[in-house]
């Protein structure tokens, strides 16, 4: 009788994760003609398309990779101070739209940027360029927070034992570090690559004569309503996430969790140090350029006409109706990360602590299928299942597309904090007449509070900046913030355009600085 209330739940969740993400996909591949098939593929701006879009996510899937790679070696491997700072300071690119990066990249060095005015050098951003070089800014934070911490659960005895055996350091690097690193090295290539592939805020602003699929797809669906044709562009940008996905799912069942004996111990070495320090400089330079210059942007008369100093533009922003739309935001984000945080901690605590039965199993597939759907794909399976119902044109669709685009990553946070305690406490609890719903919130709850503020955080985070999952769905009414953005670069509002960016950071900043004051209470108890 007391466990009615846990099985309730389990289905009832089972069954919106159901209707919010399988179903969506069926309604996707529903609207797909035979005819438009042909027409995409046979014609002649297909396989350019396809190749650009390749192309550019692969060029900056190396390049971000690699540029996580190293700062998340100079943070873990060298005695630099205040590592904890750089590691947030790091993460800022992903605290504002990636759309706003190509807008940062044009004002910098577009034909008529700051730099380029400054020096008379035109590196010509439109085109691979500008993408690669937007797509790493927004895409490489990611693949750094997920190599950082796997530094930190290294055993140094292998090392001690590698000098012994007379090891260079180059050597301890590609035979201990690298292969210590391949699994969450190779989920990091699949995350960037997959996030590259299938975003369309870049591209659209600094891609030039370059047209990717992303991109195609937004215009054929926003500009010319062709579901079909948008959902076909849909199904093909899928393709590498769903091969993402399930090289993630063998990549963690083949892994084995190793033992630390020892930590890691940085010794005296001048010349790494002073390496590590002009690595995370230029870094921080050029991930802060954008932000600085939306900063200024944000405070000129007419850019490049008349740069003086005026708050014309915070006004005119005012009267465009910035303030509703940022009303809509703080709506969507807040109430997607309080109800998608309560269900996939639910959905986590029914998979991690119940028998792996075949419901359960499923449950957690279905959790982790939201990881392999773009953003764009996921808006537009949202329309077609949706137009007909009472919910389509509200917040409420836009707060569930939300809790849907970021459901996974939460779940597995979750997941692997409740996988942390003794598997016999159910056991316990069952022989003390202890219902699974009483162990929930006696046990399991107060002990995660810091995993819960981190789940919150990431969905509130990202609602906050997506522009692709909420783009199909948004109308005038329910608009969010960062969807102005788009709208206004196609009337070329620029100087509004880099204060809503600055507005978005400074939202993100405050959630954040939030969490970390709670989560400093939480740990002072």
């Amino acid at each position: 009788m007391k466990n009615k209330t846990f099985l309730l739940l389990k289905w009832l969740i089972s069954a919106l994760l159901v209707v919010h993400i399988v179903l969506p996909l069926l309604a996707l591949v529903s609207h797909i003609s035979v005819e438009d098939i042909q027409t995409v593929f046979l014609s002649e701006q297909f396989l350019p398309m396809l190749w650009n879009t390749f192309l550019s996510a692969f060029i900056t899937t190396v390049v971000s990779v690699g540029i996580a790679l190293l700062l998340a070696w100079c943070v873990n491997r060298t005695k630099l101070r205040g590592k904890g700072v750089l590691t947030v300071l790091f993460t800022l690119p992903m605290l504002i739209p990636s759309i706003s990066h190509g807008m940062g990249l044009t004002l910098l060095f577009g034909d008529n940027g700051f730099f380029t005015n400054l020096t008379g050098i035109n590196i010509h951003l439109y085109g691979l360029t500008g993408i690669v070089i937007g797509a790493t800014l927004y895409s490489f934070p990611m693949a750094f927070l997920m190599l950082t911490n796997i530094f930190q659960y290294e055993d140094y005895t292998v090392y001690e034992v590698a000098d012994v055996l007379g090891f260079s350091k180059m050597d301890q690097f590609l035979k201990i570090t690298l292969p210590n690193l391949k699994k969450p090295l190779i989920s990091a290539i699949f995350a960037v690559f997959t996030m590259v592939f299938t975003d369309y805020g870049v591209p659209l602003v600094v891609g030039g004569k370059m047209t990717t699929l992303p991109v195609y797809m937004y215009r054929e669906v926003i500009g010319l309503l062709d579901y079909s044709k948008g959902g076909i562009i849909g199904v093909i940008l899928l393709v590498p996430a769903v091969i993402a996905f399930f090289v993630d799912l063998l990549n963690k069942e083949n892994g084995a969790a190793g033992t630390v004996i020892k930590s890691y111990e940085i010794r005296e070495n001048k010349s790494r140090d002073a390496f590590a320090k002009i690595v995370c400089g230029v870094t921080l330079v050029l991930i802060s350029l954008p932000i600085i210059t939306f900063a200024i942007l944000s405070l000129v008369k007419q850019y490049p006409v008349d740069l003086s100093f005026t708050l014309d533009n915070m006004k005119e922003s005012a009267a465009l109706g910035i303030g509703g739309y940022l009303l809509n935001s703080l709506f969507i984000s807040l109430t997607a990360a309080l109800i998608g945080t309560g269900i996939a901690y639910y959905a986590a605590f029914v998979t991690a602590r119940s028998e792996k039965r075949i419901s359960s199993m499923a449950l957690h597939l279905i959790s982790l299928m939201s990881l392999s759907i773009p953003g764009i794909v996921l808006g537009l399976s949202y329309v077609l299942l949706f137009k007909s119902t009472f919910v389509y044109g509200t917040l409420i669709i836009l707060v569930s597309v939300n809790i849907v685009h970021f459901f996974s990553s939460p779940y597995l946070m979750a997941y692997n904090s409740l996988l942390k305690f003794d598997h016999n406490l159910e056991n316990v609890a069952l022989s003390l007449g202890i219902g699974k719903v009483r162990m929930l919130l006696d046990v399991y709850l107060p002990s995660t509070q810091e995993t819960l503020l981190e789940m919150y955080s990431y969905i509130f985070v990202n609602s906050m900046v997506t522009i692709s999952a909420v783009s199909f769905l948004a109308n005038f009414r329910n608009m969010p913030l960062a969807l102005l953005i788009p709208q206004f670069d196609s009337q070329s509002l620029i100087e509004p355009i880099a204060f809503i960016s600055i507005i978005i950071l400074l939202v993100n900043i405050l959630m954040k600085t939030i969490v970390y004051v709670l989560k400093r209470e939480f740990c002072a108890r």
